[in-house]
């Protein structure tokens, strides 16, 4: 009986014997905390490590000319945020960076997206690098002044820190736009029906017609079928029609 079923085509368990298809999540994936803290110390010790050398080097001294007015070192003391935005708002500023390094530190157990960990590391030490001078620095705790050094033309003197907060926020709304989750998974493209019509594009079948060979039948929004193998030749349209 079984080779029988086996000639024949047929399954020799009940059920649908198909292999299925792995898991978008990230659930199996493994976890990233360790490379966002290692990006994160990476970028707070470039940021510490530089602001301590200018400030012992350069401050109250003439700019050091790189490449002419083009790139300087200059070390100004900034009240605001990143690029000298909201000068008077410095308090403020530093709630924000607390609640920022937060709600990252928070959600850092449930990372398991290496890009994610990447973006968030970079943000997260841009974030410590200025709070430790907001905390620590003249005039008081909270309301310390951040050191920036870098000054590219007439664009707002910056420092590593901000820096490392640009690009991670490029990063993240890169990674977002992609439909990459922190979990690791990828959002899936929702299948579109095509202007005026019930018919479904056939870019946007997506998982479901990834596995189709070509010449395979899809049905459109209607109830019709649409082939999506070669067009007929005129001697097989002939043929057909004589059948």
């Amino acid at each position: 009986m079984r080779d029988l079923q086996a000639a024949g085509g047929t399954p020799l368990t009940s059920g649908d014997a198909s292999t299925p298809e792995p898991d978008s999540g990230g659930a199996s994936r493994p976890r990233r905390a360790a490379a966002l803290t290692l990006v994160a110390a990476g970028v707070y010790a470039i940021d510490l490590a530089s602001k301590t050398i200018v400030v012992a080097m350069l401050e109250n001294r003439p700019p050091v000319r790189l490449i002419g007015d083009l790139l300087q070192l200059r070390v100004i003391r900034n009240p605001g945020a990143a690029f000298s935005i909201g000068t008077g708002m410095t308090f403020v500023f530093t709630l924000i960076a607390v609640v920022v390094a937060a709600v990252i530190v928070r959600y850092a157990p449930r990372l398991r997206s290496l890009p994610w960990a990447i973006t968030l590391g970079l943000l997260l030490g841009g974030a410590l690098g200025n709070l430790t001078d907001r905390l620590f620095r003249a005039p008081a705790p909270f309301e310390g002044h951040v050191v920036d050094f870098i000054a590219v033309g007439s664009f707002p003197v910056f420092n590593a820190a901000d820096s490392a907060i640009v690009c991670g926020g490029v990063l993240a709304v890169a990674l977002a736009w992609l439909g990459y989750r922190i979990d690791g998974g990828r959002e899936r493209t929702t299948a579109t029906a095509a202007p005026g019509s019930g018919r479904m594009l056939p870019e946007a079948y997506g998982s479901a017609g990834r596995g189709r060979e070509q010449g395979d039948d899809l049905s459109d929004g209607e109830g019709r079928k649409v082939t999506t193998g070669r067009e007929e030749t005129a001697g097989e349209t002939a043929g057909r029609r004589e059948r």
